[in-house]
């Protein structure tokens, strides 16, 4: 008789090799499966013995393309929250915290990660700023000798998303193609993970060719037919989940080149919803198939990471799996890693305190301000004499994604000073927060945003500058200085009260908080907006991409007003 260390039995087990249910009794040793008897054989003993009562056993999901920071929860937090889900393995991509501090956050959150109960794996953030220096102010920089030396820690598995994808094909001075070509060098095996959106033809094989061959961006159908055509790996997150894209994928039997992702999943959809098993619940829901949905969330993602000792319910594997009732219905009574209990249904479990840094505490520095600076006077624009009548660029908000569309609008101009309030915009203002040099880059928001109050937040990708947004200046400047208070976080004001607040103390981008006081608080701020006309699918996320200068068409950062195509600023001003 073989001695192991856990039997499950009556189990209904996952198989990934046939792509179906297999009833079977499934041994543990060491941490690893070690043998499947679908005979009932009991050829093995153990002194821990669970009777699964016919439960379902998966492996665990592997979420490869995700950030934590998007949680704005710690990395333990956050692994002890989606072990719930069924989720033992990520592949996290820090660029959040590395555009406030560096590789020195990124180090930090690789430490943080060792207290969660889940694999976390990283990827080299490749775009930190996003653009370059003269688009964007960052409080870190992640350059060639940067990326070299994060390769070299064992839980960097891959090349974050490169976003600088328009200038990446272009540019061959550019610090991610100094470290790509380091790659083809001494590491050609090395995984480059992309994020090319609206990318196709002579462009896509030209980021292509330089080894940049996985992308979790949104698409068309034409833009996935050409991912797939060209050898492109499909990485699905819930705003992928389109009837056109997995019937595409489903009549061409294309599961081994995709896997489900979750990219960005906010707290209340965690406290709510769900992560990892939310998109392939969902995905089901559209016609996926239950079988091929399961193995595009554990098996292909492995494989795609070269985790090749998970992913799987075989001999010699990593034995991280969950038993559920229902295999379409992903809530797991209990969830396994190694062949141990993270998870129970039935107990409570706590998370260790977080412990970063002092100075994390306390990265919000802005400029002095006072109601002046949140006033347009022409002179700031433009020099000579002030017309009466100024056109102006406007970003407008669009309700089914975060691209915004750029427009123009008249405004008149009274005393030198341009009169926006009766032109249904908002003001929006980014202000440099990291002390190194007060600019404030000032716009015009429209279209599916609010209509009135103020919203402001330190969470806004990638730089994490401070932007406000708001219908009148003493709104606006009370929002700036309770977001310095509280050294980071997002609120709403309207009529000089605060409506709703979360305060994300950790670098201005993360809470120290439970799951349910982040999630919650920030449901609340969710609702407050749409109660103020933001009409987004997701307006937060709608709210924080606004400053993101790789995702079209015209964003707000701190030097100015981008045009994204072009990757230049541009005047607010038209002359």
């Amino acid at each position: 008789m073989e001695k192991v260390s856990l039997i499950i039995k009556n189990t209904q087990v996952y198989n990934s090799y046939l792509k179906r249910f297999i009833s079977a009794d499934v041994s543990v040793r060491d941490g690893k499966f070690f043998f499947i008897d679908r005979e009932h054989t009991s050829e093995v003993v153990s002194e821990e013995v669970l009777d699964a009562e016919g439960a379902y056993m998966l492996p665990g999901f592997i979420d490869i393309h995700m950030h934590i920071e998007s949680s704005m929860m710690t990395p333990a937090a956050f692994g002890q929250c989606v072990a719930g889900y069924g989720v033992t393995t990520i592949v996290s991509e820090p660029h959040e915290i590395a555009n406030v501090k560096g590789i020195q956050g990124i180090e930090e959150m690789i430490r943080e990660g060792e207290e969660s109960p889940i694999d976390m794996y990283y990827g080299i953030p490749s775009s930190v700023p996003s653009t370059n220096v003269n688009l964007e102010t960052t409080g870190g920089i992640i350059d060639f000798q940067s990326m070299k030396q994060l390769l070299e820690d064992r839980k960097i598995v891959c090349v974050g998303e490169i976003m600088n994808y328009r200038q990446v094909i272009k540019d061959e001075n550019l610090e991610i193609r100094k470290f790509l070509n380091y790659l083809q060098q001494e590491r050609s095996d090395f995984i480059i993970e992309g994020h090319c959106p609206s990318l196709v033809g002579l462009d896509l094989a030209k980021f292509l060719y330089l080894g940049i061959d996985g992308d979790h961006t949104e698409h068309t159908l034409e833009e996935v037919k050409q991912r797939i055509e060209n050898g492109m790996f499909l990485e699905i997150q819930d705003k992928m989940l389109k009837p056109e894209i997995l019937n595409y994928i489903i009549e061409n039997r294309l599961y081994e080149y995709c896997a489900f992702v979750t990219d960005d999943t906010m707290a209340d959809v965690l406290l709510y919803e769900g992560q990892l098993n939310h998109v392939v619940e969902k995905a089901v829901k559209l016609g996926f198939p239950l079988e091929q949905a399961i193995y595009c969330a554990t098996y292909t993602p492995a494989r795609r990471m070269h985790l090749y000792d998970r992913g799987v319910i075989a001999p010699g594997k990593t034995a991280d799996f969950m038993l559920l009732n229902n295999p379409a219905h992903i809530k797991p009574q209990a969830v396994y890693k190694n062949g141990k209990e993270i998870y129970n249904c039935q107990k409570s479990r706590t998370t260790k305190p977080s412990s970063f840094p002092k100075d994390f505490y306390h990265s919000i520095q802005l400029p002095e301000l006072t109601e002046n600076d949140f006033k347009m006077p022409v002179s700031r624009f433009r020099a000579g004499t002030a017309p009466k009548e100024v056109k102006v660029r406007v970003m407008e908000v669009q309700s089914d994604c975060t691209q915004t569309r750029e427009t123009y609008m008249d405004m008149p101009v009274e005393d030198g000073y341009i009169e926006w309030k009766s032109s249904g915009c908002l003001l929006a203002m980014v202000i440099e927060r990291y002390g190194k040099n007060g600019n404030i880059g000032y716009g015009f928001i429209s279209g599916a945003c609010m209509k009135n109050g103020t919203v402001a937040t330190t969470y806004f990708h990638d730089h994490h500058n401070l932007f406000v947004a708001g219908n009148n200046e003493q709104d606006m400047l009370l929002a700036v200085k309770r977001i310095q208070k509280l050294q980071g976080g997002i609120l709403m004001v309207d009529n000089q009260k605060i409506l709703s607040e979360l305060a994300l103390p950790v670098c201005g981008i993360l809470s120290e908080e439970p799951l349910k006081e982040i999630g919650t608080r920030l449901c609340h701020i969710r609702k407050n907006l749409k109660n103020l006309g933001y009409n987004h699918l997701n307006p937060i996320m709608s709210l924080a991409t606004l400053g993101l200068p790789v995702s079209p068409t015209l964003k707000l950062t701190d030097v100015g007003l981008v045009k994204v195509e072009t990757g230049k600023i541009v005047p607010l001003i038209l002359e």
